[in-house]
């Protein structure tokens, strides 16, 4: 116990005695600030949508379900700043069909993917831009629609597997 006692005691004389060391000026932080033409309200930068209930019957006598629309927000848009923006969706790509969305890798289901289109119905591939989109000043609402879409094999063979899916995908907001 006594050299329990001596070690400890031997230990806080060295950090005691232990010299400090002060360096100046060994910190920088830089940045830059800039004027961005809208901001996507606090709250609306996480856009969630739940595509409910799919059956795969359905993707074997259509292919792709009916589309579900979502919006980005965007707000207090000054068009003296940007008047048009170019859109790119970014994440993992399908193997099966170019320019869908991946199913996360947690995803139970096997053999689908996520397209997204504008609302007339004309696809956004993932990872290109998209076309220019005019901005009026103030609030702006970009409408979209996605949908599942059987991988044609998948289709062919009829080995579309049941089960959760979910997945990511970011957007890019590029002002003009």
């Amino acid at each position: 116990m006594k050299d329990f006692y001596f070690f400890s005691a031997v230990m806080v004389l060295l950090i005691a005695l232990t010299p400090h060391v002060r360096a100046e000026d060994n910190l920088y932080f830089h940045g830059e600030l800039v004027a961005e033409p809208c901001v996507i309200p606090p709250g609306s930068e996480v856009i969630p949508l739940d595509f409910g209930t799919v059956i795969d019957k359905y993707l074997y006598s259509y292919q792709r379900t009916l589309p579900v629309p979502l919006a980005i927000q965007l707000a207090e848009c000054d068009l003296s700043l940007g008047q048009s923006l170019t859109l790119t969706f970014v994440g993992s790509e399908n193997g099966s069909l170019p320019g869908y969305l991946a199913l996360g890798a947690g995803s139970q289901a096997r053999g689908v993917a996520i397209g997204l289109e504008s609302m007339e119905g004309k696809a956004l591939p993932l990872n290109q831009r998209g076309e220019k989109i005019s901005l009026v000043s103030g609030n702006n609402q970009i409408r979209l629609q996605a949908y599942i879409r059987g991988e044609p094999l998948a289709l062919q063979h009829r080995t579309i597997v049941r089960g959760d899916f979910s997945s990511v995908v970011t957007f890019n907001l590029e002002y003009e």
